[in-house]
Formats: structure tokens, C-alpha cells, sequence
């Protein structure tokens, strides 16, 4: 494990079996469900791409707290910008002018490119895609919306319509107006080649494309084409769409197909809306906003989890155009817009830029994604690895030949036993089956080869059991 000057304070706190009896009797049912880990990590301190749990054992944090801790977690610039703010004004409501709200807005407007300009500030970034939900279908005169297959857009009662995974659907009428269309991932889906996706790594499928051709992309589109023609009335309100999608398993869509989408989506009168929440602030290290990569501008962009590094915080961004359709009644958000969260979300800006951390995602990134392909190729059980940046996914299979997703009880052993030798990753994909990598944007290349080490150790381990 690389070495970390950083030391942890003593842990003083309740007992692990009393955690679990107040988890148990005090927290919502579903939090037990959800506890990554057979043998749980009681986490108790982090310094940048380090935890420690309540023994003291480091782990290297390759998830970042679902892929929310941008810069390092308690990054000492981003603390200090907080303690400051703390001890000075806290709280007050949008209803007041101040400081911290409009250096932040104009901020990162500056990072968005015309006519993305006017900002709405949230909280969640499920609570960010359920009002551009409703800012869609203002602005428009429309009601039903797209998303893709395998999407995870929140988890409100309207944004659940987005969301195309059973797992986060309750059975009650939810997402009136939602429809979903095929996703056009490029390895698990119908079609597919080897120079569709921007990525360092394509699939190993074999493709006979000519130069500037991609036959996938061609038939996806056919595709999207056929669900406006079946499932939605001519005119819709919208189109929902990672850049890549998170939840899904870091899934890329062949290069050109969100700009002829968001052609077609337009045709029909509906505006285009990029979900940031997973891929905004230069995780993906080639461009600062995931959307940037297809050469596409959105009408509407959402963001959350690393836009405050942890801190409850989340935007819509849109034109002045729609946010103008937007006037009917009041909006009001309590806490958006709040001067702590402000104050947090700027220095999180501030200490992208200085610490070149969009750089860092490409260069420690393309490295890793890299060295993960040549894993492809030596084992049996890895099917694809891709994505950019920060934002990686490693799909694991039975084999090469059928891609039947690996089974969850052998995706579990492999990843506790990442878990044990030091490394915590995340899970994705519609039956669990793909490893997700969004550490910290902080990570080097010494962090990268302790994780494929641990990795390499991990599957030899299974595959001799």
C-alpha cells in the first residue's frame, strides 16, 4: 500500500455491535439491504483518497462515496473555505442577497458554455432532475420524456420514472409521462465494434466499419427512431441522458449518438438535458462536463454529488430562454443556495482548477483504464473495461464466449476480497455484474498499481477457488 503521512485520530466512538443494533432498530430497513460488505467497513475517518475504519486499517477509496468526494475527502482547502464560512454566516435563505450565493453562481456559470448561464440550486441531485423535469415540460407545453435503458436518474416519485432498473422501482404509479428507449451500449447491447466509444479501450467485438462509419450507431439511432414512432405522441417535452451512464456501469454510446439524438429530440419539440451528477466537474479528464465529449450542447445540464465534495449540494442549469418559461408561480428552495454550501461548492472549483485534478482524472485514468485492458486479456471473467477518466467500469462475465453477466454471489467474493486487501470499489450494471471506479480525482499512478495488484490477486484467488 503506498504510504500516507496522514494520521488518523483514535477511535473513541460506540461500539461496531451497537452501531448495528441502532442501524437495525433506528435507521430505514433499507439500510441494512444496502450495507456493501458481508463483514461491513465501519468507516471513522478520511484524508484525501484514504478511509480508515474504527480499528485503524486504511483503504484506499475508489468509489468516493458513490463518486461524490471530487477532491479528496476532507480536503484541507475546501475545510478551511467551510470553518471560515461556518464562524461567519451559515444560513439565511436565497431570499437575501449575499456573497457566497452570487460569486458561486457566476463562477460556475463561467464554466458552462452559452446559453447555459442561469442556475437553480438544490440540494440532491434527485431533487435537480425532478425540477428539470418539471422545467422541461413548462418550457415546452409538452408532457412525456425519454431516458435509456438501465438509466438511474433519482429516486422521487416523478424522477423514478426515469430511473430504468427494477431495483429502484416501488409498485405504485410513478413517472407519468416516462418512456425509455434501448440504451445504446456498445458491449452488452445488439451491436457494437471496436472503434465506437471515446475511450482509450474499445470492445474485443470485431467490427467492419469504414473510416467515419459506425453501423452501431446507425442501428441505436434506428432504434430511437422506432420508440418515437410506438411509444410517445409527436411532440414530447424532453430527453434524459448521462453522458455516461453511472449507475449502469460506466456504459458508453457510440461517439455520434447523442448529437443525433438530441437532433431528433429536438425535432419533436422537446429540449435535450444532461444528468451530470456522475460525470460533471472533470471526471472524465478530457472535458470539464461529460456532455462536452459528444459535441453536443444541452438545453438543460443537472449536477450533484461532486459538485460540494460531499456536502449536500446540487444545480440545474439552463437558458435564460427556459428559465424564463419558468415564472408561473414562485419557486422556492429552502436551502438552495445556501451561503455554507456555496462557500463549499467554490472552493470545490477553486481546488479543481489549482490542483489540475481534471488533468490528474485523464492522466491516472487513461493509465489505469489501460492497464485494466491488459487484465481483459489475460482473464477469462473480465468482459469489457471502459471509460474515461475517472469514471471506469469493469464488467465481469462466467466467459468470453456467451457475456452472461458473472453471478452476484461470485461478484461479492471477489469484492470482498478486494475489500480485505485494502481497496473499497463500487457495483453497477442492471444484474450487478461490473465493478465501478470513480475514486477521488486526487488518486496517482502509485495508488493505480497498488489497486491492480489488489485486483490481479483478487481474481486469481477466485478463479483457483
Amino acid at each position: 500500500m503506498p504510504p500516507c503521512d496522514f494520521k488518523p485520530e483514535e477511535y473513541k466512538g460506540m461500539s461496531k455491535e451497537r452501531i448495528m443494533e441502532i442501524r437495525k432498530k433506528n435507521c430505514n430497513p433499507m439500510t441494512m439491504k444496502i450495507t456493501y460488505y458481508k463483514n461491513p467497513v465501519f468507516m471513522h475517518q478520511g484524508h484525501m483518497q484514504w478511509l480508515w475504519d474504527v480499528d485503524g486499517k486504511r483503504y484506499l477509496d475508489l468509489f468516493a462515496g458513490v463518486a461524490t468526494v471530487s477532491v479528496g475527502h476532507c480536503n484541507p482547502k475546501v475545510t478551511a473555505a467551510a470553518e471560515k464560512q461556518l464562524r461567519r454566516l451559515g444560513h439565511t435563505t436565497n431570499i437575501y442577497p449575499n456573497h457566497p450565493l452570487h460569486e458561486y453562481s457566476e463562477k460556475l456559470a463561467s464554466y458552462l458554455p452559452d446559453p447555459l448561464k442561469v442556475i437553480y440550486l438544490t440540494n440532491s441531485g434527485s431533487e435537480a432532475n425532478d425540477l428539470a423535469m418539471l422545467m422541461a415540460r413548462l418550457h415546452t407545453g409538452n408532457f412525456d420524456i425519454l431516458t435509456f435503458r438501465g438509466s438511474y436518474h433519482g429516486g422521487t416519485t416523478q424522477t423514478m420514472g426515469l430511473t430504468n432498473n427494477s431495483s429502484y422501482k416501488y409498485p405504485i404509479a410513478n413517472g407519468l409521462g416516462c418512456a425509455s428507449t434501448m440504451c445504446p451500449d456498445v458491449f452488452r447491447g445488439p451491436w457494437g465494434g471496436s472503434h465506437c466509444r471515446d475511450s482509450p479501450v474499445q470492445t474485443t467485438r470485431e467490427c467492419g466499419c469504414a473510416q467515419g462509419q459506425c453501423m452501431a450507431n446507425d442501428q441505436y439511432i434506428g432504434q430511437l427512431k422506432e420508440t418515437f414512432s410506438t411509444t410517445v405522441p409527436s411532440q414530447i417535452a424532453g430527453f434524459f441522458g448521462e453522458p455516461i451512464q453511472g449507475m449502469g456501469g460506466a456504459v458508453q454510446y457510440p461517439k455520434n449518438y447523442l448529437k443525433e439524438a438530441y437532433k431528433l429530440v429536438r425535432e419533436r419539440g422537446g429540449v435535450c438535458i444532461a444528468d451530470e451528477v456522475q460525470t460533471g466537474f472533470g471526471r472524465t479528464g478530457s472535458h470539464f462536463w461529460g456532455f462536452q465529449g459528444h459535441n453536443v450542447i444541452p438545453d438543460l445540464v443537472t449536477m450533484a454529488k461532486g459538485i460540494g465534495n460531499g456536502f449536500p449540494m446540487a444545480a440545474v442549469v439552463t437558458t435564460p430562454e427556459i428559465a424564463a418559461s419558468f415564472t408561473k408561480a414562485f419557486h422556492f428552495n429552502t436551502f438552495g443556495g445556501n451561503a455554507l454550501a456555496c462557500t463549499v461548492a467554490s472552493s470545490v472549483l477553486d481546488t479543481i482548477k489549482e490542483d489540475g485534478l481534471q488533468q490528474n482524472s485523464h492522466t491516472v485514468g487513461t493509465y489505469l483504464i489501460e492497464e485494466l485492458a491488459k487484465r481483459r486479456d489475460k482473464y477469462e471473467i473480465i468482459g469489457d473495461v471502459r471509460g474515461k477518466g475517472l469514471m471506469i467500469g469493469v464488467e465481469m462475465v462466467k466467459d468470453k464466449a456467451s457475456n452472461t453477466p458473472l453471478p452476484p454471489e461470485a461478484m461479492s467474493e471477489i469484492f470482498e476480497d478486494i475489500k480485505d486487501m485494502g481497496v473499497l470499489l463500487g457495483k453497477g450494471g442492471l444484474y450487478g455484474q461490473a465493478f465501478r471506479i470513480q475514486p477521488p480525482m486526487c488518486i496517482t499512478t502509485e495508488d493505480a498499481d497498488f489497486f491492480l495488484d489488489v485486483f490481479d490477486r483478487s481474481i486469481q484467488n477466485y478463479m483457483e477457488r
